[in-house]
């Protein structure tokens, strides 16, 4: 795996652990200070008799201060300091005599002493102030990621969404590692499925299987996106038949204040009042989104070993998407609670989805770091929004995450998916994604101009039901639909990416996507 570039904290309830210069430096510091002002101030002069004290016994302020300080004792560091303090000497000045080597140290050490026990009392009382502080970031380019993997052999992609011209259209499809193809069943039959989407070995493997049958000009990385709910510690399961079953449905404020309540003590913050404790996880996103490096670590070792076939895609759900998911709990038709919840609680939704936004934000951002050359983010439950609601429920949360990303990676391409939701196209071309992947209910010819005219592309969108066909009629149906939006093929479209509207299904050919990738990669072929 490559390095991580984050800066990593490690977090305890004082911090005094992780602080242990500030104990030792600053009284140091002072000391080296007070010996050389004395030294100034009286050169020359008798120590004796500038320091005489009466014959008494004198406590040093240092064993003053830690003997009140019984509570550094609780931890290894601190008990160091306690240490310290007990073995402090005790000063025992008697009456002036006018031995001055003898009695040069005498008052010095009086002085001495004051210094490093007032240094010592501010910085322990900057460390019991002091609570666990965000991850750091560091912005990166692509180019600094790319030179740690194989060199890219096919760009078109990638080209292709940043308007530049492309040798041929390229094409990818959505689930195109999935059950249709027989070696996905043979080798995921003992396999559950989220398990296969921790272990970075077995992601690896099928997110490769397709290439291993097409040319394919870019693959996505394999995973789901309800990975994040999960590690924002929602219990998910997919479950044969059903599909992702919550084990308890999101719906209530008193449930969310207990999930921010339980990632900030996952990031060693506790005590936050209930206003504050959004603001507090949205600050430690890029700690929570370690939860899963398993996600990283496939990226990496994917890109790997594609070795430069073509670029590699990563993905996360819409903060919407995942939110009706965790509020529904189950598949629904009629969304019943979600679409209630937006009318009655709209500020606790949008509190969900303000958090959600960030952490897929942050998520992204790893999958950039960790590999991903491009990035698409599936609002799968766009349709369930009317538009004026999905322009204030998802449309700012998707441009959110879209904002956050490219301020860390800021030439990385972005494509957004708004599932059967045609309104989106239009309210989405001043957003900050390169990108719409469309659904078959637009028309690709007049969606390319539209967004072409903004600098921005279009994927898709052929109906997934062509697949249904035989591999003959699937290859005529593809060229007749791209000659129906960019002409006969004397001139390749740029800021265009071929795709199916959805994804495969289980039950589809494997020939039918062979043929599709065929059709595509021949048309307007020299």
């Amino acid at each position: 795996m490559q390095p991580n570039r984050y800066i990593n904290l490690e977090h305890n309830s004082d911090r005094l652990e992780g602080h242990p210069w500030s104990l030792f430096l600053a009284p140091c510091l002072a000391c080296l200070a007070a010996a050389t002002c004395f030294s100034l101030m009286n050169p020359g002069s008798s120590m004796t008799q500038q320091f005489a004290m009466p014959q008494t016994q004198v406590v040093s302020p240092v064993a003053t201060v830690y003997s009140q300080s019984q509570v550094f004792s609780s931890n290894p560091a601190r008990r160091t300091v306690h240490l310290m303090a007990e073995q402090t000497p005790v000063i025992n000045t008697a009456a002036p005599t006018s031995q001055n080597t003898s009695s040069w140290f005498t008052g010095p050490i009086a002085l001495l002493a004051l210094f490093p026990a007032l240094a010592l009392g501010v910085a322990t009382a900057i460390l019991r102030k002091a609570q666990p502080e965000p991850v750091a970031m560091m912005a990166v380019t692509c180019a600094e990621i790319d030179a740690k993997f194989p060199p890219l052999k096919n760009d078109n992609v990638l080209r292709a969404i940043r308007g530049q011209a492309v040798d041929r259209i390229p094409v990818w499809v959505m689930r195109q590692a999935g059950r249709y193809l027989p070696e996905y069943v043979d080798f995921t039959k003992d396999k559950e499925f989220f398990s296969r989407c921790q272990n970075p070995e077995v992601a690896c493997t099928l997110t490769l299987q397709p290439f291993e049958r097409y040319d394919l000009d870019a693959g996505i990385i394999f995973s789901d996106i309800l990975v994040i709910p999960q590690a924002l510690g929602l219990d998910v399961k997919m479950i044969k038949g059903q599909g992702p079953v919550f084990t308890t449905a999101l719906r209530t404020v008193e449930q969310w204040s207990q999930v921010e309540k339980d990632l900030l003590a996952r990031v060693g913050v506790t005590g936050v009042e209930e206003a504050n404790q959004t603001e507090e996880v949205i600050k430690h996103a890029p700690e929570l989104v370690e939860a899963l490096s398993y996600v990283y670590d496939a990226i990496t070792l994917t890109r790997t070993r594609l070795d430069g076939r073509a670029p590699l895609i990563g993905f996360c759900g819409s903060p919407w998407t995942l939110f009706v998911y965790a509020c529904e709990a189950k598949k629904t038709k009629t969304y019943t609670e979600c679409s209630r919840l937006i009318y009655t609680q709209p500020e606790l939704v949008h509190r969900i989805l303000k958090v959600m936004a960030h952490v897929c934000a942050q998520y992204l951002i790893r999958q950039v770091k960790a590999g991903a050359q491009m990035l698409q983010v599936f609002d799968s439950h766009a349709n369930v929004l009317p538009p004026k609601q999905w322009g204030e429920f998802s449309l700012p949360y998707l441009n959110m995450i879209a904002e956050i990303v490219k301020q860390e990676c800021p030439d990385i391409t972005m494509i957004v998916l708004p599932k059967e939701a045609p309104f989106a196209l239009e309210m989405l071309a001043s957003s900050p994604y390169d990108m719409v992947s469309l659904d078959p209910t637009l028309d690709l010819k007049k969606s390319h101009s539209l967004m072409a005219a903004v600098g921005k592309g279009v994927q898709g969108n052929l109906s997934n039901t062509i697949m249904y066909a035989s591999p003959e009629k699937v290859e005529e149906l593809t060229k007749e639909y791209l000659a129906e939006a960019f002409g006969p093929g004397t001139t390749l479209p740029t800021r265009y990416i071929a795709n199916l509207g959805s994804g495969m299904n289980p039950d589809m050919d494997p020939a039918c996507l062979g043929a599709f990738v065929k059709a595509v990669h021949s048309f307007g072929a020299k």
